[in-house]
């Protein structure tokens, strides 16, 4: 992402910029140290690890955790390795070490990578380290390492934020683009496909015969493809789906849908489940009830849970017809409905009289 790129770009900067700092407090103080050109030689291997690490972390499949935990034991040694070149007496009353803001380098690493738990880790790491080489607790060092925790733990909620801030984004930015593609192919197909297939069901109904029965096919196809074309508004979260959009594909002249106003998002995998059943108490009135059986599907929201009932104008099912059906082996409603329900939470009743038969699904939202 162009977020993350940006992101390690500038610690880089910081990087080198801490290290011009350092190399300026080294200029200014190499003769009060003890051995001046072994602070020479940490910084010059401070410049080697710091074009090292910033080649390395370009590279996304290099920031993992042997890179990370090299930055910071480079880190610590080049700290630890103070006390070798700055007298002990200037350490102990507050002075600089020789990386001095460099060393927040790893733990802004970590924070970016790990996030706040992460960065705070390292912060403490070398807090610890820096203590126990001064040998003493004083403000000037307790200051240092509360600074370092602090810049841990915002820098690794703040990464964290804007990288899902740009992801949510990104995703929001396809959806558009999606659905402005689905909606200028809506448009195409509603200028030709569906007029011409409207025009056949007309003309087919007004001359009869075969005629009509070619125009019916006609528009069930035109409703059909009606409700595949048709925008709905997405649902509101990731791995859900608007249950009006998923039963809309059923509908046709001989089933009609009632649906809400507003979105009824569900886990996708309940959609298709409901979706499954309601197709198999579809078919079922094909078979049953004849081919110019009409149907009607109702999609309810009541308090938590969700009801879909569909309900037919055919004669009904005869008393014990179903408990026969499952005793020959024939499942179809037992699977199909009630173990498509059962499966996710749900509960299917089947209820029928002479002029019809109700499925009714209810899922616990």
């Amino acid at each position: 992402m162009g977020l993350e790129v940006s992101m390690w770009r500038a610690l880089t900067v910081f990087r080198f910029a801490s290290l011009g700092y350092a190399a300026i407090l080294m200029a200014n103080s190499f003769r009060t140290y003890e051995r001046p050109w072994l602070g020479w030689a940490v910084l010059g291997v401070m410049a080697a690890w710091s074009i090292f690490a910033s080649i390395a972390y370009a590279e996304k499949k290099r920031r993992g955790w042997p890179l990370l935990i090299a930055d910071l034991v480079v880190t610590l040694a080049v700290l630890l390795a103070s006390q070798w070149v700055i007298p002990p007496v200037l350490l102990q009353g507050g002075a600089a070490t020789i990386p001095m803001a460099w060393v927040a380098s790893p733990v802004l690493a970590w924070a970016s990578t790990g996030g706040r738990r992460a960065g705070v880790f390292a912060a403490l790491t070398i807090g610890a380290a820096d203590l126990w080489l001064r040998g003493s607790v004083s403000y000037a060092t307790v200051n240092a390492t509360v600074l370092l925790v602090l810049a841990g733990f915002v820098i690794g909620y703040v990464v964290h934020l804007a990288l899902e801030s740009e992801a949510r984004m990104q995703a929001a930015t396809e959806l558009e683009a999606a659905t402005r593609e689905r909606e200028r192919l809506a448009r195409g197909i509603h200028d030709g496909v569906l007029q011409v297939l409207a025009l056949i069901a007309r003309r087919g109904a007004e001359l009869g015969g075969e005629a009509a029965e070619l125009g019916k096919l006609a528009g069930q196809q035109e409703s059909a493809l009606r409700a595949l074309v048709s925008v709905q508004q997405p649902a509101h979260q990731a791995g859900e789906a608007d249950l009006r959009e998923t039963l809309g594909q059923f509908a046709s002249p001989l089933v009609e849908l009632a649906l809400p106003a507003t979105p009824v998002p569900v886990p996708q995998g309940v959609a298709l489940e409901l979706a499954a059943a309601v197709g198999s108490a579809l078919d079922n009135v094909r078979v049953h009830c004849g081919p110019a059986a009409k149907a009607w599907v109702l999609l309810e929201l009541e308090g938590p849970a969700i009801t879909v009932t569909v309900r037919d104008n055919g004669p009904g099912i005869p008393e014990g017809r179903l408990d026969q059906a499952a005793a020959e082996g024939r499942l179809g409603v037992a699977q199909s409905i009630v173990g498509r329900m059962r499966d996710i939470g749900g509960t299917a009743l089947i209820t029928s009289a002479a002029d019809g038969t109700e499925v009714e699904l209810r899922y616990p939202k």
